[in-house]
């Protein structure tokens, strides 16, 4: 045997017992006081003590032959045990299978002598060699037998129950069909046996996981396996399957060809390598084998946990192309039957459903809406339409041609919210055609329902953003209304004074200068109401104060006496909006003076703000309106106002990182004072001049 041999096998025996060691103590730990799983648990422990001694020493030491004789008996027992007391009552043991069970015990206890015998003898003698041949026969009867007692247990076996334990037999058949094929090549062919023998330990490794799964099943020791380990360990057990049925066959090949044995055998493993090359990858032998393992080893369809992560994972996160909402719920929602493709279809104005976004649908532009009928079909009923099974009833329920008659149409999928359809999604044919069964409804439903609640909630968040958007046009719009009145009174006083004053030449001066002024700021109200505008102030800029503050009061020196005092740095803002809020301020404060009391303008400066006061000794206002009136939109004190001037100084007050508060009382006037950051805080100067120095 070559060197590689050696590794394989021993490695194999040793990874072989560790695997039914393990499986046979997690039996044990359910502490269950039934004899079946404590009988399972003891061949499995009894297994792992024979691949562990093969694993050690090699199958030609004396006590191999006992160790594997223990082994069947061991698993003979269990299956004697399983006949009598398990859920096949009395029809698992008759007279028949009871004389099975005889001989096969007859069967073990000779070998066991033969195999206590032959190694003492002289090798070169015919004794040896006689007693070598009949052990080998001896064990291929067993084998036989053994396999007999499975099929016959699997068959009477209740096929209610039948599920968990048919992976147990099938892995016990799989262990002894080997054997056979393995003594009856070493009987045909003694050199050839070499690579069987070596091979079983890397065969054994397979067995455990499948009985794992199918202990889970009706069993007192259960193993949860998820599906991905699952799917991934069998897909690993098939390659090793393949492999040793590869070695099998190049075995067989050097036996009958004879010359031409090593030209069959680069063939055909060139065939098979590139077979498997070609198919492996496969999208539709993928979901086949995935189809299989959750039909075979699993109760249920879908790992609805896994699938529901998934789901939520898909929606919620755009990915790296940014993918739009509609793209991922179409996506998430075919990931679920493995469909290649979906189209996402929103209910329109009319009540029928326009395609709103697609996954993967080739060419997918020119596809004809759902009518409105088909429409309330969806909406009324809830159930989700088998394609291929309305149209071997020759049903169309309105649907578009393109639909009805398409044979890659698989699904159509209501996304119902509140008894409401909100859209529907059409699901491409998988790979691996099949009939939609209740659990593919059930699963499609409920995610139906959750990709519904995601598009009305961002329907919703749209509607809600279109709406505080029509509100912001409306709030800009009222306050350009109330900064429009005050240029119609600005303009009404320019009209009357112009009757009077119309053959001053400073006058007419003043006139062409106000009207300048009342133009551009009308031009400026009118871009503020634009679409692309949002209200904001313009790009913050240095302001000078003090020139500001005295622009403002010299447009309104002929209506009241206005006093500026006092100097301050400039700040950081907008100069429209700065002037916007003192011309507003000043406003309301000559409103409410007499004609022989001045307004104060008073400029400050406190840290790294700048202080406008607006000052005024008018009638004043109560704490309790300043309270709760006076900074409330359309809630105003004069006649015909809109209550929108102090709520929009202060927030354009604030927009621009500033305040604005009011100290005042009846009867003596009020004071408001603005605060803006300074453009460069203060100090910055003579800590400069400092550092220069």
């Amino acid at each position: 045997m070559s060197a590689w041999l050696i590794f394989v096998g021993d490695w194999g025996h040793a990874l072989a017992a560790v695997l039914f060691a393990a499986l046979g103590i997690f039996l044990l730990r359910r502490r269950d006081d039934t004899p079946e799983p404590r009988l399972i648990a003891a061949a499995l422990l009894m297994t792992s003590c024979w691949a562990l001694y093969i694993s050690f020493g090699s199958v030609s030491k004396p006590m191999s032959g006992i160790a594997e004789s223990a082994r069947n008996g061991a698993w003979l027992l269990a299956l004697f045990v399983l006949s009598r007391r398990g859920p096949a009552g009395r029809a698992g043991f008759s007279g028949g299978i009871g004389a099975i069970y005889v001989v096969a015990a007859g069967l073990l206890a000779i070998v066991t002598l033969v195999d206590l015998s032959w190694p003492q003898l002289s090798a070169d003698s015919e004794l040896h060699r006689a007693l070598s041949s009949s052990s080998i026969v001896l064990r291929m009867m067993i084998s036989i037998a053994s396999l007999l007692l499975l099929h016959h247990l699997h068959m009477v076996w209740p096929s209610r129950e039948r599920g968990g334990v048919t992976l147990v037999l099938g892995a016990l058949a799989a262990m002894w069909a080997y054997d056979l094929g393995l003594y009856a090549v070493a009987r045909a062919a003694p050199v050839r046996g070499d690579e069987l023998y070596a091979l079983r330990g890397p065969f054994m490794t397979m067995l455990p996981p499948i009985m794992a799964i199918g202990l889970r099943k009706g069993m007192s020791g259960r193993v949860q396996l998820s599906r991905f380990v699952a799917f991934q360990s069998i897909s690993v057990a098939a390659l090793a399957l393949y492999a040793v049925v590869l070695v099998a066959a190049a075995v067989v090949i050097q036996m009958i060809a004879g010359p031409y044995a090593r030209m069959i055998e680069v063939a055909a493993v060139f065939v098979m390598a590139v077979t498997a090359i070609l198919f492996l990858p496969a999208p539709t032998l993928r979901a086949f084998w995935k189809v299989q393992v959750a039909k075979h080893f699993f109760q249920h369809r879908y790992d609805y946990r896994a699938e529901w992560m998934r789901f939520g994972e898909t929606i919620g996160r755009p990915g790296e192309d940014g993918s739009p909402l509609g793209e991922r719920v179409a996506k998430a929602v075919a990931d679920i039957t493995d469909s290649p493709a979906a189209i996402l279809f929103l209910r329109n104005a009319d009540g029928g459903l326009s395609f709103e976004a697609h996954w993967k649908w080739p060419d997918p532009a020119h596809l004809d809406d759902i009518a409105v009928a088909a429409a309330r079909h969806l909406e009324q009923s809830g159930r989700i339409l088998d394609l291929a099974r309305l149209r071997e009833e020759d049903r169309r329920i309105a649907l578009p041609v393109w639909i009805a008659e398409d044979e890659w149409c698989w699904a159509l999928v209501p996304l119902i919210h509140y008894g409401h359809l909100v859209g529907a999604i059409q699901l491409a044919r998988p790979p691996i055609d099949r009939r939609l069964d209740w659990e593919d409804f059930d699963m499609l439903r409920a995610a139906g329902q959750q990709a519904a609640t995601y598009i009305s909630e961002a329907q919703g968040q749209q509607a809600l953003s279109d709406a505080q958007r029509f509100d912001e046009f409306n709030r800009r719009f009222a306050f350009i209304i109330h900064d429009v009145k005050n240029l119609v009174s600005q303009l009404s006083l320019l009209s009357r004074n112009a009757e009077r004053h119309a053959d001053n030449p400073a006058f007419r001066a003043d006139m062409v200068l106000t009207l300048k002024e009342s133009v551009g700021k009308l031009n400026d109200m009118l871009a503020r109401l634009t679409q692309h505008s949002k209200g904001r102030a313009e790009e913050p800029d240095a302001v000078p104060l003090r020139a500001l503050l005295d622009d403002i009061a010299r447009s309104r020196a002929r209506q009241h006496s206005i006093h500026v005092s006092g100097e301050a740095d400039s700040v950081l803002g907008d100069r429209g909006r700065i002037e916007q809020i003192v011309t507003h301020l000043l406003q309301n404060a000559i409103d409410a003076s007499t004609s022989g009391e001045p307004v104060e303008l008073r400029l400050g400066q406190e840290d790294d703000a700048a202080i406008v006061e607006v000052i005024d000794r008018g009638v004043g206002m109560s704490a309790d309106y300043i309270r709760r009136e006076l900074f409330k939109p359309f809630s105003s004190s004069k006649p015909g106002g809109f209550g929108l001037g102090a709520f929009e100084a202060r927030s354009l007050a604030q927009a621009m990182g500033g305040s604005l508060s009011v100290e005042s009382r009846l009867g003596t006037g009020s004071r408001f004072a603005l605060r803006l950051p300074l453009a460069r805080p203060a100090g910055t100067a003579d800590k400069t001049r400092e550092s220069a120095a």
